[in-house]
């Protein structure tokens, strides 16, 4: 099972990534999460990202490209896995092709999570991170029982640098310059389908199942 999620930022390819990764006991592999423990590390990588991330911007494709080879190579990798976030321009897919085949693989399958401009805004803006632990809420869709204070840990909820208006607005209209492109990039290779990520997590969930069995991918 050799996937790759693609989706604009809140689109939630992230949570269904999460979701098939652990029915089917996949590693999920997510370059954001990785950049971010880099920015908290503030290590050389997590400054060149911070920078970037905070206006919106996109990482760029060397350092992106080199994180994954490496993740890609764990054995844990061997027997398949889930990209969410990678590959987020042309340039990047095919570096990820060009990799697989000297592996003498190939992806079985592209999914892109399709949703309103408008509910995206909703979704990353109304996001909540715990600083301690990463736990992600939502001050509508899922709330701590206690404002502000993560249920897990008890550390403080703040809204992400990313998360917020005016950076939502950059990062969406960065994905959609150079993003998108490769929706186009892979259903031209026959590779892509489209998935109506609006609705509940569990809707979301119960489409791509279905997706993927008509497939005969799961």
């Amino acid at each position: 099972m050799r996937f790759v999620f693609l989706g604009a930022p809140g689109a939630g390819k992230g949570t269904q990534a999460e979701l098939v990764a652990s029915r089917f006991h996949q590693p999920k592999i997510s370059t954001g999460d990785i950049l971010r423990e880099a920015v908290r590390n503030k290590t050389a990588l997590g400054l060149q990202a911070k920078a970037c991330l905070d206006q919106g911007k996109l990482v760029p494709d060397a350092v992106v490209v080199g994180i994954v080879k490496e993740k890609l190579a764990e054995p844990m990798c061997a027997k398949g896995f889930l990209l969410d976030g990678f590959p987020r321009t042309i340039r990047q897919a095919e570096e990820l092709a060009e990799l697989l085949r000297s592996r003498g693989e190939r992806l079985d399958r592209v999914l892109n999570v399709v949703v309103p401009r408008d509910v995206v805004i909703r979704r990353l803006t109304g996001r909540r991170s715990c600083l301690k632990c990463q736990a992600v809420f939502h001050v509508e869709l899922n709330p701590p029982r206690r404002a502000g204070i993560c249920d897990r840990c008890g550390g403080e909820l703040v809204q992400r640098s990313d998360d917020k208006t005016e950076t939502v607005e950059a990062r969406l209209s960065v994905y959609e310059q150079q993003t998108a492109p490769l929706v186009d990039y892979y259903r031209q290779r026959d590779l892509l389908s489209e998935l109506d990520g609006s609705g509940r997590i569990e809707e979301v969930h119960q489409r791509v199942l279905g997706l993927l069995s008509a497939k005969g991918l799961a």
